[in-house]
């Protein structure tokens, strides 16, 4: 009986760094969201609002989902490109699929894309979740971190030529404006614009430092457009 117990223990505790092992590595593991079809970066990719064009604001969204477990998805950021001389603008509305879209927790966010773009769509605090399924910070926190980078109109459409509303679509780290959306829908004042998810107001300039002083940094809304 003796022999067998001192067997077990010796088994037992050769298998105790196994089992650490495995629980360490699950502790480690990203929590996964494979039905997630929208988010908010948790992360700007480092250059403020320079994403590297739509090509790379894109390739930020498809690899922070695939992260998360929904990297089969084709993901789109919802920007705006302004029509340049041998280019024609670019809507956020048109490039980021059908819908329904849902959060990291399940919720629907919007049905098709007129829904996301009327007074029914659910994008708030509550729901405005990022990939990693936490809640962005609204006004209520220091720091406020809800101007999201849209470039567009309310509609979801882009601006005219002319004057920047998109930091050089989306390839300046200097100079420039962006147009932000409000992810909790809170503002300065009691007007529709500045309670806008995606058309509240351009920001101070480009840089990761001048989107902070208006309450960004850098954030996108992903949406998976199959």
């Amino acid at each position: 009986m003796k022999t067998s117990i001192r067997i077990s223990a010796l088994a037992m505790a050769a298998a105790a760094p196994l089992l650490f092992s495995q629980e360490l590595r699950a502790q480690q593991q990203p929590p996964q969201f494979p039905n997630m079809t929208f988010f908010i970066t948790s992360s700007n990719p480092g250059k403020g609002a320079d994403l590297g064009g739509l090509e790379g604001a894109d390739k930020h969204c498809q690899t922070l989902a695939a992260r998360h477990g929904a990297g089969g998805k084709t993901w789109r950021a919802y920007l705006s490109t302004q029509a340049e001389s041998d280019k024609p603008a670019v809507n956020a509305r048109d490039r980021i699929g059908k819908g329904p879209w849902y959060n990291a927790a399940g919720q629907q966010i919007a049905v098709n894309v007129d829904d996301l773009h009327s007074d029914k769509n659910k994008i708030d605090t509550e729901t405005g979740l990022a990939e990693n399924g936490r809640r962005i910070p609204s006004r209520l926190f220091v720091p406020n971190r809800h101007d999201i980078l849209t470039g567009s109109t309310a509609d979801g459409r882009a601006y005219p030529p002319g004057k920047d509303m998109t930091c050089g679509n989306w390839t300046k780290s200097g100079e420039g404006a962006a147009f932000v959306g409000h992810h909790d829908r809170m503002g300065l004042r009691d007007d529709a614009p500045s309670k806008s998810w995606n058309a509240s107001h351009p920001s101070r300039g480009c840089s990761i430092e001048a989107l902070r002083g208006s309450g960004g940094e850098g954030l996108i809304y992903c949406f998976a457009a199959n």
